[in-house]
C-alpha cells in the first residue's frame, strides 16, 4: 500500500471505514510528511499537533467500537487562516489579527468536524485574502508562487501534507492556486456554502469552498460543508444541496458518463494574454472532453461581459474598503502595500458608482444565465499561464473573476504540464447551484487523463 499520506481523501476515507487504516496512522503519516516537506514549502501558518493527535485517538477508539462519525472520519484537513477555528488562532495572514483566538468555529469548519474530519491546522493566506503574498511556495517549483489567496491550501495539498483543505474566493482565490499547484479547486455558487465565521474581503463576492486532490475528493468535502445556515442569509434561499459524491459514483457506472453534456467554448476574453503552452493544453483538454462524449460548441459571451469585469473591480474595492476602513484609519502601517492600494481606491468610489456597478452585475448575471440555457458548462483556461516565477505576486485572477462576479459555480482540474514541469488547469463553470454537472464534467475529464496523479518532485 502507498504511504498513508499519499492516499487521496476518498481512498483514505474508504480504508478507515473498512477498518484497514486507523485515523492515528493516517495522522502520524501526515505529520511525518509535514516534518519532511514543510520547511521548504511553508504552507502552514500553524499546526495543532497535540490537539490533532487527541482527536485522532478519539476517532480511532470510535472506529474500533464500530462507530464512524461521517464520510470524513479521521481525515486530516487544512483550513485557510481566514476561517474561525475555536481555540486556534485565526490571524488572516495579518499583523492586525495576530493573536485573535475565536471562541467558535466557522460554520464550514464545524460541519467538517461533524463529518469526522481532523482539523490539522491553519494554512497560509495572503493578507486578509487579498493580494499581499504569504510565505507559501509552489511545491512544483519553490521559486514560483503557489497562487493566492488560498496559497497554503493549494501548496499543502499538492505536497501531500493533508487530504483536503478549505479555501475561499473573491476574485480567483480557489481556482488560481489550485491550478498553479496541480490540484482540484471548487468555487461553489454564492450561497451554497456559509460565509459565517469567515473573515470577509468583499461581502457580495466571497465564496468559501473545498480544495482537494481529486474531483471525487472535492465532492466529498462539498457534501460536508454545503447547505443552509441561519447565520448567513445568502444560504437560506438556495435549493437543498445534492449528494454530490453519490452522484459521481452513479455517473461512474455509465459507459459514457459525459455523453449528454454540452460544453461551451467562449469566443473571446479567456484567451487574451494566454501563454502559448497553456493555450495548447487548453485546446487539448477540450478535445479530450469531446472524445469523452461531450458536445463542444462555440459560444458568444454577452456584449456586457467586459463591462461586468470593470464592475467587479469597483464592487471588490468598495466593499474591501468598507470592511477595513476603521482599522485602516487606526493602523494604516500594519497593512501590506497591495491591500492599502485597494482600500484607498475603494474609499474614493462614490455610492452611485457602486450602485451602478451592481446594476451592471444584474444584467451580466441574466445574460450569462441565458447563455447557460444553451450549454451545460463553459470550458476555459484556469489562468493565463502556469504559476509565475517569483514570490512577490500571486498571479492574475482575470479568468476566474467572471464567475466570482456572477456567483456561478466554477471548478479547476489539472489538464497538463508545461515543458518546465509546472501544472496548468482547465476551468469549468456552470449554472447556479448546479455543482453536480460541473463535478460530472470534471470527473469525466479526470477519468480520461492522468494529470492529477502526478506528484511534485519533493
Amino acid at each position: 500500500m502507498s504511504e498513508p499520506w499519499d492516499l487521496s481523501l476518498s481512498a483514505a476515507a474508504a480504508a478507515i471505514a473498512a477498518g484497514r487504516l486507523a485515523p492515528v496512522e493516517l495522522l502520524e503519516s501526515a505529520l511525518d510528511r509535514i516534518d519532511d516537506i514543510e520547511p521548504r514549502v511553508q504552507a502552514w501558518a500553524r499546526i495543532q499537533v497535540e490537539d490533532a493527535r487527541r482527536e485522532a485517538e478519539r476517532l480511532t477508539r470510535l472506529q474500533r467500537s464500530g462507530t464512524i462519525l461521517g464520510p470524513l472520519h479521521g481525515i486530516p484537513i487544512g483550513v485557510k487562516d481566514i476561517f474561525n477555528t475555536a481555540g486556534m488562532e485565526t490571524a488572516c495572514g495579518s499583523r492586525i489579527m495576530a493573536g485573535f483566538v475565536p471562541a467558535a468555529d466557522a460554520t464550514a469548519v464545524a460541519r467538517l468536524r461533524a463529518a469526522g474530519a481532523i482539523i490539522l491546522g491553519k494554512t497560509h493566506t495572503t493578507e486578509f485574502a487579498s493580494f499581499d503574498p504569504s510565505p507559501a511556495r509552489n511545491p512544483w517549483a519553490l521559486s514560483h508562487t503557489p497562487g493566492g489567496s488560498s496559497s497554503g491550501s493549494g501548496a499543502a495539498l499538492a505536497a501531500r501534507m493533508c487530504q483536503g483543505a478549505l479555501g475561499s474566493q473573491t476574485s480567483g482565490s480557489i481556482i488560481r492556486p489550485a491550478a498553479f499547484c496541480g490540484v482540484v479547486g471548487l468555487k461553489p455558487t454564492f450561497g451554497r456554502v456559509s460565509r459565517h465565521g469567515v473573515h470577509p474581503l468583499a461581502w457580495t463576492l466571497d465564496h468559501p469552498g473545498p480544495m482537494a486532490r481529486t474531483v471525487g475528493d472535492a465532492a466529498l468535502l462539498l457534501d460536508a460543508i454545503a447547505g443552509a445556515d441561519p447565520h448567513d442569509p445568502a444560504t437560506l434561499s438556495a435549493p437543498a444541496p445534492l449528494a454530490y459524491a453519490a452522484l459521481l459514483a452513479e455517473a461512474a457506472t455509465d459507459d459514457r458518463p459525459a455523453a449528454a453534456l454540452r460544453v461551451g467554448v467562449p469566443d473571446r476574453y479567456f484567451t487574451d494574454g494566454l501563454d502559448d503552452e497553456a493555450e495548447e493544453l487548453y485546446h487539448a483538454a477540450v478535445r479530450v472532453l469531446e472524445t469523452a462524449g461531450c458536445e463542444v460548441r462555440d459560444i458568444r459571451l454577452p456584449d456586457e461581459f467586459e463591462a461586468g469585469m470593470d464592475a467587479h473591480e469597483l464592487i471588490h474595492n468598495a466593499e474591501a474598503a468598507a470592511v477595513h476602513v476603521d482599522t485602516y484609519r487606526a493602523r494604516p502601517g500594519d497593512y501590506g502595500s497591495k491591500l492599502r492600494a485597494i482600500i484607498e481606491t475603494g474609499l474614493q468610489i462614490p455610492a452611485p458608482t457602486y450602485v451602478r456597478a451592481q446594476q451592471v452585475r444584474t444584467i451580466v448575471i441574466r445574460r450569462l444565465r441565458d447563455l447557460l440555457d444553451t450549454v451545460d458548462v463553459i470550458a476555459t483556461p484556469a489562468a493565463p499561464g502556469p504559476a509565475p516565477e517569483g514570490l512577490a505576486s500571486t498571479g492574475s485572477p482575470v479568468f476566474n473573476r467572471p464567475f466570482s462576479f456572477t456567483g456561478f459555480p466554477s471548478l479547476t482540474v489539472p489538464c497538463g504540464f508545461t515543458g518546465a514541469g509546472l501544472p496548468v488547469g482547465l476551468q469549468l463553470a456552470g449554472r447556479p447551484f448546479d455543482e453536480g454537472t460541473l463535478l460530472h464534467a470534471a470527473a469525466a475529464y479526470e477519468d480520461a487523463t492522468a494529470w492529477g496523479q502526478r506528484r511534485p518532485p519533493l
